[in-house]
């Protein structure tokens, strides 16, 4: 009887090495794959949570000013301030009214607010009382951070923009309908708002 012998089937010493590279390269790839796709889902959080924190800041400034108040107030001098002020430094202050009063202390209903920036904060400033005492000082809430700049202007019934407000020497017949925003944030570039206001 003849014995015949078979050459065992199997891989090269090469094929198995373009095997591993190839496998090599398959993972790298995945894995750079997974860190960018990684990364880009944790900068869509961070901006998403930064737009609803936008939206939030927003919607606090229109609140605000779609109460404004015609109560113009006393500052610590005793000196008569207008109800709506826009300085050149570019911080706004005004009387609104709606200062809900659940526990019905004896205070007013009208609220003494105002809105500047600091330390890159927009800042909501608001006081405990109308007319001011040389002691008064204004509570803080920061309404949201990481900007460039804010910019509050009045809108008139012509269309015109006020950096400043009031204006001396305006005739009768302009008046105030309007708030104009605009906040500089670094992620989203300039954001703009315009909001009526009440005839005051």
């Amino acid at each position: 009887m003849k014995l015949v012998l078979r050459q065992a089937a199997g891989f090269t010493l090469i094929e198995i090495l373009v095997a591993l590279v190839v496998f090599s390269i398959i993972g790298l790839v995945s894995s750079q794959l997974l860190s960018q796709t990684i990364r880009s889902n944790e900068i869509l959080y961070d901006r998403g949570s930064y737009l609803s924190e936008m939206h939030r800041a927003m919607q606090v400034l229109q609140r605000d000013a779609m109460q404004i108040s015609s109560r113009g107030i006393r500052d610590q001098y005793g000196d008569r301030l207008e109800n709506l002020i826009i300085g050149t430094d570019g911080a706004i202050e005004f009387s609104r009214n709606g200062w809900r009063n659940p526990l019905r202390l004896p205070r007013a209903e009208v609220q003494r607010v105002g809105y500047l920036v600091q330390d890159n904060k927009l800042l909501r400033a608001y006081w405990p009382v109308l007319d001011r005492a040389q002691d008064t000082e204004p509570a803080y809430q920061t309404i949201l951070e990481n900007i460039e700049r804010a910019e509050f202007y009045a809108l008139d019934n012509f269309g015109n923009e006020y950096t400043y407000w009031p204006q001396p020497g305006l005739p009768p017949d302009i008046k105030l309908v309007g708030l104009i925003v605009r906040v500089e944030l670094a992620t989203f570039g300039v954001i703009e708002r315009i909001w009526e206001i009440p005839n005051v």
